[in-house]
């Protein structure tokens, strides 16, 4: 089974298309069940309405910030879950692609999948000139301060072995958008094997929510601050 997660602010315009880009039939038809669990994050609009007319799970994070949402997500995955895949709730990722996520987690290739947008089909408009150019710098520092074998730090499309969320889960503190940057760091401290797939990265629907600035700022911090962390800190 197939635990989709979807941390959503202010997403009644994207949801819609996430839900319905899943690609229900396919994933049956290749044995997989499939849940979608959007996690509702202090939203004022009807995201989580939107959402459950839709047929997904819905549960709610009063307190807002991005990283908060993911922690309740993941504690409220179903037991019965095999694999976890989490994209954003505005419709840049594609979830009719999460096969190509997930057969590396089946063979045991690797416990994690990343998605790379740098790495793949890149729509235009989709993402600035200036944005292109941090996700190269911190995805660089990435590899070269970690090893880490992966090409996107701050992607939002991930795949995982259930196990590896429950190792992570317990590890995992920051509230807002240094989220990816703080699991990508520790699961590699923790020893996870890591990898990325390319995917198709599309322009949003609706406003970001993030600050370039003083969000870049955070995710840079966070990648110097976890290069001696160690799962016992």
């Amino acid at each position: 089974k197939i635990t989709l997660m979807v941390p959503c602010l202010n997403e009644e315009k994207g949801i819609p298309k996430v839900i319905q880009d899943v690609r229900v039939k396919e994933l049956e038809e290749k044995g997989y069940k499939i849940e979608i669990l959007v996690i509702n994050n202090n939203s004022t609009d009807k995201t989580a309405e939107v959402a459950r007319k839709l047929g997904a799970r819905v549960v709610d994070e009063p307190k807002p910030g991005k990283g908060n949402a993911i922690k309740t997500g993941f504690k409220s995955i179903s037991e019965d879950t095999d694999y976890v895949v989490m994209v954003d709730g505005d419709n840049t990722y594609k979830p009719h692609e999460m096969l190509r996520l997930i057969e590396p987690l089946v063979s045991g290739f690797s416990d994690v999948i990343v998605g790379s947008r740098l790495e793949g089909n890149m729509e235009k408009n989709a993402m600035s000139f200036s944005h292109r150019l941090a996700n190269w710098f911190f995805t660089f520092l990435t590899r070269s301060l970690y090893k880490a074998n992966i090409s996107d730090t701050c992607t939002g499309y991930f795949a995982w072995t259930k196990k590896s969320v429950q190792i992570l889960n317990g590890y995992i503190n920051e509230g807002g958008f240094a989220i990816e940057a703080e699991m990508i760091t520790k699961m590699s401290r923790l020893g996870l094997k890591m990898h990325s797939v390319p995917i198709t990265y599309d322009p949003r629907h609706g406003e970001s929510k993030l600050a370039p600035i003083s969000d870049g700022l955070k995710i840079t911090a966070m990648l110097f601050r976890n290069v001696n962390w160690t799962p016992g800190k």
